[in-house]
């Protein structure tokens, strides 16, 4: 019948013709979806500035004449690390997905979290005040008989009035070994028109709980890992939460690790792109001096018009390398601009920065288990996978805690009072509330036991099946992080092994394409030869010399990925990880704590839960692992020498 007038309802509504409000457009139409621009308050940082500060880019401009900043690798390092709170990365992904972005803030979040936090965790055992006052009026007709002839009808109750007040107050403590206490005190007041002995009382009791459990939520180790009260599958005590907080220092580790690669990287990178354009600038200028001299030679009568055609495009062949060289996705400033957002400074200013770090080429012989040992105890992976390996130990435990029937000891002593009057220097068992309490007449005591257990566990038991199976799937990956970890090192040693050695063969391919190109320009001068050879052979010298300077950068991020894979990196780098500087309030509460806390003088009776850590570690100490041996007798030159070479060498444009 519901469903039926329901629906003859809606078929009526229909029949209802619009009015004028289904045909005026609401003022609120399109405003909550209207595209707005915030307003928040914005401070001024040299992030800020940097990014308001930078002018129009360089694209084919000679580099020779623009100012140079000279920056070393350290000083890249250091820049990067101390400009911005961002970690930043090569693919700047902070404005497609700010929120994951890593930043310094992370391990303090992770720390103040209300919800996780060692703090939060340690609140559930903070003492609670709780308190009420309330008031209210009764004013309600009574349904009484009519009065008897000769009854007075004064005497009978046709009206209830009242008024009423009633004040609760508790302080509550939980404790670590899960018994909860509690102080409570009542005080009631009424005054009514009924006939009782007080119109006016004051009625009200003081009372101490104890509450302790015997079997689930008892004992240290559970409310440490769990947090007492806690539902059967969450834990949330102040253990878990510290290991928490260790996982997000380790993540932090990690960001600062791979922040400092990328500098390298970078800088490597803007290394090789001055290198590779010195040998297209030389590339260049020999293919127009070849042009050149091909140009006088047909004026002469003595040359041919394709061999200075093909001079000619050799020329400009050359010359668009030395472009995208210059202002290529992969040229000079392109490379200069990653390095400069790596470290924090304007897009462009003015400057170009010229690195000053020369790479190395001595081969570095690593030792092998020394190398080994490190990556599977140093690396921030595998201690971050061990922190997660401890957690589930700990929640494994608690399961197994908890699955346990609920045994309560109940405890309660209370004293009771009454009185006309609140607080009175009376000396009558009732003349005031205050003192009928306080006199110890009127005492109760509770004691007893609670029982609670669901037939089977069921819960309980299938938490603890699931802890342990998140268990074994933590030393599952603990395992093969270790695995693939011994995997990457071996990687990175043998490209270690391998770009030293293409690093010698091309430094020899070089030297043996310049000589070709000495023989050949002289056989092409005397006319004994065609300038096809030559033209190929000033193209081979310009590919061995870029595959050269390849080679001699990738030897060196080599050796950084092997400091990366075996968790040296930022010892190599000398970066050191600390925290900062507390508030001057926190110093001083500190102190104050700390002038009450002393060390119990007999250790052993002092019961304390197993340490979740074995003691400090430094991520940033120095381990020996390497040996440099005897390198080539190649000696690079220095970068800050390729501007004048580039000033000597560039060429204005051929008419």
């Amino acid at each position: 019948m519901a469903l039926a007038t329901a629906t003859a309802g809606c078929g009526v509504f229909d029949r209802i013709k619009p009015g004028p409000h289904d045909t005026v457009a609401s003022y609120h139409d399109d405003y909550a979806m209207r595209i707005e621009y915030p307003e928040v308050r914005t401070c001024s940082t040299s992030t800020t500035q940097a990014a308001e500060q930078a002018i129009e880019p360089m694209s084919l401009e000679d580099p020779s004449k623009i100012p140079a900043l000279e920056l070393s690798l350290e000083e890249a390092i250091q820049l990067a690390v101390q400009q911005s709170p961002v970690l930043r990365s090569i693919g700047g992904t902070i404005v497609a997905n700010p929120q994951g972005a890593k930043t310094v803030y992370d391990p303090a979040l992770a720390h103040a979290n209300p919800l996780s936090g060692p703090e939060a965790a340690l609140s559930a055992f903070d003492a609670q005040w709780t308190s009420a006052l309330f008031w209210n009026k009764n004013d309600a007709p009574q349904n009484s008989p009519p009065a008897p002839p000769g009854f007075p009808a004064a005497l009978l109750l046709q009206t209830l009035q009242q008024t009423a007040a009633t004040s609760t107050n508790q302080l509550s403590k939980q404790t670590a070994n899960g018994a909860s206490f509690a102080l409570r005190h009542n005080v009631n007041y009424l005054r009514t028109n009924q006939f009782v002995g007080f119109p006016s009382v004051y009625t009200g009791y003081l009372e101490a709980e104890w509450r302790q459990p015997l079997l689930q939520g008892s004992g240290t180790t559970f409310n440490r890992i769990a947090g007492p009260n806690s539902p059967i599958g969450q834990y949330n005590g102040v253990l878990i939460a510290r290991v928490n907080e260790d996982v997000a220092l380790a993540d932090f580790e990690a960001a600062v690790v791979d922040l400092v690669a990328d500098v390298e990287q970078a800088y490597w990178d803007l290394v090789v792109s001055y290198r590779i354009l010195e040998a297209n600038v030389k590339g260049r200028d020999a293919a127009l001096q070849t042009f050149q001299y091909q140009q006088v030679r047909l004026e002469a009568g003595a040359g041919r018009s394709d061999e200075e055609a093909q001079a000619q495009s050799q020329y400009y062949q050359f010359r668009a390398q030395v472009e995208q060289s210059l202002g290529g996705t992969t040229g000079l400033y392109a490379l200069e601009q990653k390095l400069r957002y790596l470290i924090g400074l304007p897009a462009t200013d003015g400057r170009l920065i010229r690195p000053m770090t020369e790479p190395t080429d001595v081969r570095v012989v690593f030792d092998w288990e020394s190398a080994l040992g490190q990556a599977l105890t140093r690396r921030v992976e595998v201690r971050r996978e061990r922190f997660n390996v401890q957690k589930r130990e700990m929640e494994l435990t608690a399961a197994r805690l908890n699955r346990r029937p609920q045994l309560d000891f109940l405890g309660l002593y209370r004293w009771r009072g009454l009185g006309d009057e609140l607080i009175s220097d009376k000396d009558g068992d009732r003349d005031n509330l205050y003192g009928s309490i306080t006199g110890g007449n009127y005492q109760e005591w509770q004691a007893g036991i609670e029982f609670n257990m669901p037939v089977g566990l069921r819960q309980a038991s299938v938490a603890f099946a699931h802890a342990k199976l998140n268990l074994q799937r933590e030393r599952a990956v603990l395992a093969e992080t270790e695995l693939r970890i011994s995997h990457d090192l071996s990687d990175a040693a043998r490209q270690i092994a391998l770009t030293h050695q293409l690093l010698e063969t091309n430094y020899d391919r070089y030297q043996a394409d310049l000589r070709q190109v000495d023989v050949l320009r002289r056989r092409y001068k005397d006319g004994t030869d065609n300038i096809n050879f030559l033209l190929q052979a000033q193209r081979q010298v310009v590919t061995s010399e870029s595959e050269f300077y390849r080679a001699l950068t990738n030897y060196n991020v080599a050796i950084r990925d092997f400091h990366k894979q075996k968790g040296s990196l930022l010892a190599y780098n000398q970066v050191q990880l600390a925290e900062g500087q507390w508030a001057a309030g926190a110093y001083r509460d500190a102190y104050e704590v700390g002038r009450h806390l002393t060390p119990r003088i007999v250790s052993g009776e002092t019961c304390m839960p197993r340490p979740l850590t074995s003691g400090p570690f430094d991520p940033a100490a120095p381990q020996a692992s390497m040996v440099p041996v005897q390198g080539m007798p190649y000696q690079p030159a220095s970068p800050s020498d390729v501007g004048e070479f580039l000033e000597a060498t560039m060429i204005d444009e051929v008419n």
